[in-house]
């Protein structure tokens, strides 16, 4: 089982910050847990630092701390229901962040307080040393009773995404069938899209194009998700596909097409729709989602994982526009990137919110309502050419690339415009609306499995 702590980049900022300054700082972080099955998610909610005036005596390598300083935090942690993280820093040039003596005395002195105080089954450490653009960290979560295991990642969510293994573990050199990767980005992107965990919401044009590319940088963790069949048509721009798999779930095709070019692919499937709640609760164990879904209710959905889950998604759509006479005349592609502080998909105006209405409902509701005139008509075939769809996925994926390594602008807009047809290219970006459920103030941040799951309704399964 993995434990990854899940940092949105507001506080990554303050952590970093604090691993800079050359006295030792220290703090209670606050996180929900989140369990799986296959592994554990800790989602960061807030961060209380301990006041100056609680330090007793406060070095690079020393500290003492009254109870005042920590105590007001345990009480909100009990509010939010969330584990209190005792975290401090060992700062330094070429300091490590490993636990001395001192501190695991602490930690024996703590640990009962901590979950007294909080109500919760579980006391949690982390310590973070200072590396150049960001933090190197060790931690650890003991249950109540039980023995401690290592929290082995931090996965940090902001303008930049860092995954970080904890400092203890040993890593090997990337396969030499990446040497080309290697060159371009260096091996420890390399290492980390091979720990990555990715979801990808819809196999068809565009998802099978994000996925090919995705297995071929060295993604070895996917989870592909869709409940079409492979159709005829389908065969023209599906990777992986041929005419003798038509009839066949469009996961199951993808996933036997993947695992030839990667037989190391670690790749799920399930043959669903992203609205049914049991197959979007598969998500939590995503570290990142790509959207390539065309219906309006599934991206409903999939805008609540940035806020909800403290998990990025990027939303992919292509749109082809003729005229009258059935003539091309309009490429469009848009790559939407949705992270904690980016506004959601509502507040973006790129849900038809009338078809998600219709698309949630029952078959023989949306005849029902089309025939009285109060939903929008679906169903419709939309075009799609394999060229079109492929440019969009790479976009996509480029957007990925650029978090992860950083080679583009250090205000990175969170959407992406592709005008084909004209041969352009233009990017924004957008805030949430105040008091809407992405906004900060709301405190959805990392609200985890509370209930209702993604703070909305979910139909019989």
């Amino acid at each position: 089982m993995t434990t990854t702590l899940v940092i949105p980049g507001p506080i990554a900022d303050e952590i970093t910050a604090a691993t800079h300054n050359p006295l030792e700082s220290a703090g209670v972080l606050l996180a929900r847990r989140v369990e799986t099955g296959k592994d554990v998610r800790l989602l960061s909610r807030a961060l209380h630092w301990v006041p100056s005036s609680a330090y007793t005596e406060r070095s690079q390598y020393h500290m003492l701390i009254g109870s005042e300083g920590y105590v007001g935090a345990l009480g909100a942690a009990e509010t939010d229901r969330a584990i209190p993280i005792w975290f401090h820093t060992h700062p330094g040039d070429g300091a490590v962040p490993i636990p001395s003596k001192y501190d695991r005395q602490v930690d024996r002195d703590i640990s009962d307080l901590f979950q007294l105080r909080s109500g919760s089954a579980f006391y949690a450490t982390l310590i973070a040393s200072p590396q150049s653009d960001g933090f190197i960290f060790t931690g650890e979560i003991t249950p109540e009773g039980g023995q401690a295991v290592p929290i082995d990642r931090v996965w940090s969510v902001g303008e930049r995404w860092r995954l970080l293994q904890n400092f203890t573990r040993d890593t090997t050199a990337p396969a030499t069938i990446f040497d080309r990767n290697v060159r371009a980005f260096g091996p420890d992107i390399q290492h980390v899209l091979g720990d990555l965990r990715v979801a990808i919401v819809g196999a068809g044009g565009t998802g099978s194009a994000v996925a090919e590319q995705l297995v071929r940088l060295g993604v070895r963790h996917l989870l592909l998700v869709d409940s079409d069949i492979l159709s005829a048509s389908n065969v023209t721009r599906v990777f992986g596909s041929t005419p003798r798999e038509v009839g066949q779930p469009k996961v199951d095709v993808l996933r036997a097409h993947l695992m030839r070019i990667a037989p190391d692919l670690i790749c799920s499937t399930i043959q669903g729709m992203v609205t049914v709640q049991s197959v979007a609760q598969a998500l939590r164990s995503s570290d990142i989602v790509f959207g390539c879904t065309d219906d309006n209710a599934g991206r409903l959905v999939l805008s609540r994982l940035a806020t909800f889950l403290l998990t990025p998604v990027i939303d992919v759509g292509v749109l082809l526009s003729s005229d009258s006479a059935g003539v091309l005349i309009g490429i469009d592609g848009r790559v939407t990137t949705l992270t904690p502080g980016a506004a959601c998909l509502v507040c973006r105006n790129r849900v038809d919110m009338a078809r998600a209405a219709a698309e949630m409902r029952t078959p023989e509701e949306r005849q029902r309502l089309a025939d009285e005139g109060y939903a929008p008509a679906l169903g419709q075939v939309e075009p799609a050419v394999v060229a079109f769809t492929t440019a969009v996925a790479a976009a996509a994926v480029n957007e990925l690339l650029d978090r992860l390594i950083g080679y583009g602008p250090p205000e990175r807009p969170n959407e992406t415009l592709l005008r084909l047809h004209e041969r352009e290219i233009s990017t924004n970006s957008a805030a949430p609306r105040p008091r809407h459920y992405c906004d900060m103030a709301q405190g959805k941040w990392g609200a985890g499995d509370e209930e209702p799951f993604l703070g909305q309704l979910w139909g019989a399964e």
